[in-house]
């Protein structure tokens, strides 16, 4: 600690965080705000994806039950038509709705049975695709800045060095006291680069891999619950 303080007051500048900022080039600085936003970003969308995964999953599994609870299915839509508060139920409604309206005439005929099935399932895999996306956005966003934010940091760094051999330039003196500003800057851009982009590296594949399994669950009970529906029209026919 003694040798820092020493070698700061030699080289006369300010190797602090808040030192390094306010004594950046106004290039770097605002490299480093882009930077500094974008770490903020990326947390706040990390906060929403888990809340918003985690209830997914808790409502999902308690719709479940009720689904395969052996009670009627008209008397869960009944239920649940009017809020449909997660994609499981938005999507399970869906299908009811124009289920009901396909239906409501009384007994169909067998001939448009497979017409009726075929708009059943069209606007179930619509709804599923609607909620994938839903649950997915701003995981794009995830993936730019886990991507582009190194880079953007690499251009402070190269910005900073650039400032230094200018220094060296306009000096005619290669010393440390010339260079370590310039190049303490440059690092520090680069440090808040990758603190901006790795969490967002680290959320993008977890979240995305949530979002693939949550695909997987809500495909398998369209399908399940197309085939209910099916069954049921083959049985009015």
């Amino acid at each position: 600690m003694e040798t820092t303080s020493v070698v700061t007051g030699e080289l006369g500048a300010d190797f602090s965080i808040w030192g390094m900022i306010q004594s950046a080039d106004i290039v770097v600085q605002f490299i480093m705000l882009v930077l500094a936003l974008s770490s903020v970003w990326t947390w706040a969308i990390i906060i929403d994806k888990s809340m918003t995964f985690s209830s997914l999953k808790t409502k999902a599994r308690k719709f479940e039950d009720q689904f395969w609870s052996g009670k009627p299915l008209d008397d869960l839509h009944r239920r649940v038509k009017d809020k449909p508060d997660h994609a499981m139920a938005r999507v399970f409604t869906t299908a009811m709705d124009e289920f009901v309206r396909a239906t409501a005439s009384g007994k169909p005929d067998p001939r448009l049975s497979v017409t009726t099935q075929e708009r059943v399932d069209k606007v179930m895999n619509v709804a599923v695709s609607r909620e994938l996306e839903k649950a997915g956005s701003q995981l794009s966003v995830l993936a730019t800045i886990g991507s582009a934010a190194p880079f953007v940091g690499l251009l402070g760094t190269v910005w900073g060095i650039m400032n230094s051999f200018q220094g060296i330039a306009a000096s005619g003196d290669a010393s440390l006291a010339v260079v370590a500003p310039g190049i303490a800057e440059a690092l520090f851009a680069t440090a808040i680069g990758l603190f901006a982009a790795l969490p967002a590296v680290v959320a993008y594949n977890r979240y995305s891999s949530a979002l693939n399994s949550y695909a997987v669950r809500l495909e398998g009970f369209a399908a399940e619950f197309s085939a209910i529906l099916s069954r049921r029209l083959d049985g009015q026919a």
